[in-house]
């Protein structure tokens, strides 16, 4: 099997190595596993692509590729470039250090690789490691996605479900702010809402007197509206939600039908 990996943490960040040996895992013996990451940073870019300017990609060793751009623009450039006809079995994308349940999940740079990877019909999967005092202090934070990353996509895999759109589904894997031996199972979900939490802007001053402005997100640990993925992480259960990239509202279509 060969796999094509990305994050939006960074080509150095510790959930990229975690990453790395799961799909190691998932490709086998036999199969490659191929890196194309941004080479900074690009957390909260969603599915962001460099349309109006190019970026540069370094090779910084075998099948491992930094590019300076966003998720989406390195799965772009690892499908079309570094790969070339070498079609991947697999993209993966993360492990993203903190959540990207609820409304986080319109914002990831981790799922705008996945979605991307969808979008050029390669099977895709985002995974992100909750933050939490379960795990937080542990030496390693990502431990609940490294010992159970491999097999949570081995099950989705096997189930090998259908798909009635025309878009091709992607999915959403978070793992709880446990460690590894809390883990409580995997809980197949939808997509939440925390109850009241925003994304929000704060304006701060620098000693010359310039104006800056901080975004700053909401409480992680807040309810959620009902049985979701955010609900399922903080009680202890991995998350799994099937997504796709069409933003209709079609249980809405019918209703708006009076306007025609």
């Amino acid at each position: 099997m060969r796999i094509l990996i990305t994050n939006d943490d960074g080509i150095n960040a510790p959930g990229l190595a975690v990453l790395e040996e799961i799909a190691t895992t998932l490709a086998g013996p036999e199969g490659e596993v191929w890196v194309v990451a941004p080479a900074f940073e690009q957390s909260g870019v969603g599915h962001c692509i460099s349309y109006t300017r190019p970026f540069m990609i370094s090779e910084l060793g075998p099948r491992r590729f930094a590019a300076e751009g966003s998720p989406a623009d390195c799965v772009l450039a690892g499908l079309h470039n570094v790969l070339g006809d070498m079609k991947p079995d697999l993209i993966l994308s993360g492990v993203n250090r903190g959540n990207n349940s609820a409304e986080n999940a319109l914002y990831s740079g981790t799922l705008g690789g996945a979605l991307e990877g969808a979008l050029q019909g390669i099977p895709s999967f985002a995974l992100s490691q909750y933050y939490g005092p379960g795990n937080r202090d542990l030496a390693n934070a990502f431990e609940a996605s490294a010992a159970h990353g491999a097999a949570v996509i081995q099950k989705i895999l096997a189930a090998d479900v259908a798909n009635s759109s025309a878009y091709q589904l992607f999915y959403n894997i978070n793992f709880p702010p446990v460690a590894a031996k809390d883990v409580k199972g995997i809980k197949v979900t939808p997509q939440g809402l925390r109850s009241g939490q925003r994304f929000s802007a704060e304006e701060t001053q620098s000693p010359n007197g310039r104006r800056y402005t901080w975004i700053k997100g909401g409480d992680q640990h807040s309810a959620t509206f009902g049985p979701c993925d955010a609900t399922a992480n903080m009680d202890g259960y991995i998350s799994v939600t099937p997504m796709r990239a069409d933003f209709t509202a079609h249980d809405v279509l019918e209703a708006l039908t009076s306007v025609e």
